[in-house]
């Protein structure tokens, strides 16, 4: 199984840290958050990964290299400017396979062994699974209802009471964005769950471990706190 991390963002909401640095490459417990996934990865078994990159995309080649140092192959997906999470898997679909892959945002931390999650098989009908989070203060709405039988369930239904935000990570099948009838260049992934999800295509499970979404510089802070203790 190939594995890819998404890492082209701007990270406007992290300035001035990211004035110079990609968010991917800030660091919690000295050590950048993509180096948390990578070693991850090379845990679970996985071997290649693909990385996009575009907003000070070479500083982030220049860190990781081939990957030799975690006995990963990486390969690189570059984009002229940033095209959103579903137009970055889109461009890289050559590099992805036609194996389901594991979807890893950049800017999340997560104590889940991914090995956990790979091991589960996407049978001939499902087109990806979702790892949700409890929604935490800062998103309280959540993303994504949840049945009873893991199926993912319309967003639209604000008030079902099994609601869950979206952790970043994620097993998907290549089909579930290379057959997504709106592709274009530049979108965001979450179009394609919304179809997937009216085909009851999608499914979840919910983590109940240690989360983070580093989107602001108080959040960095708290997952320091957190990894230093």
């Amino acid at each position: 199984m190939k594995a890819m991390i998404l890492a082209a963002g701007l990270g406007n909401r992290m300035r001035p840290l990211t004035d110079h640095t990609p968010k991917p490459l800030l660091c919690a417990n000295n050590k950048p958050l993509i180096e948390y996934h990578l070693e991850n990865l090379q845990r679970a078994g996985i071997r290649e990964v693909i990385i996009n990159l575009a907003y000070l995309g070479e500083k982030i080649r220049t860190k990781l290299g081939s990957g030799e140092r975690w006995n990963l192959q990486i390969q690189y997906s570059q984009e002229p400017e940033p095209l959103e999470t579903g137009g970055a898997i889109l461009q890289a679909l050559d590099l992805l396979g036609n194996e389901a892959f594991l979807l890893i945002n950049g800017d999340v931390w997560c104590d889940l062994e991914f090995s956990k999650l790979i091991t589960r098989q996407l049978n001939s009908s499902q087109l990806g699974h979702l790892l949700l989070v409890p929604n935490p203060q800062f998103h309280p709405l959540g993303d994504f209802a949840l049945s009873d039988a893991g199926l993912l369930l319309e967003d639209a239904q604000k008030n079902h009471p099994q609601r869950f935000t979206f952790a970043g990570i994620s097993l998907l099948k290549p089909e579930l964005v290379a057959h997504y009838p709106n592709k274009r260049e530049k979108f965001p992934l979450v179009e394609c769950f919304r179809h997937a999800i009216t085909q009851q295509k999608l499914s979840g499970q919910v983590h109940l471990g240690h989360w983070s979404d580093v989107g602001t510089p108080e959040r960095l802070q708290e997952l320091e706190d957190y990894l230093s203790v």
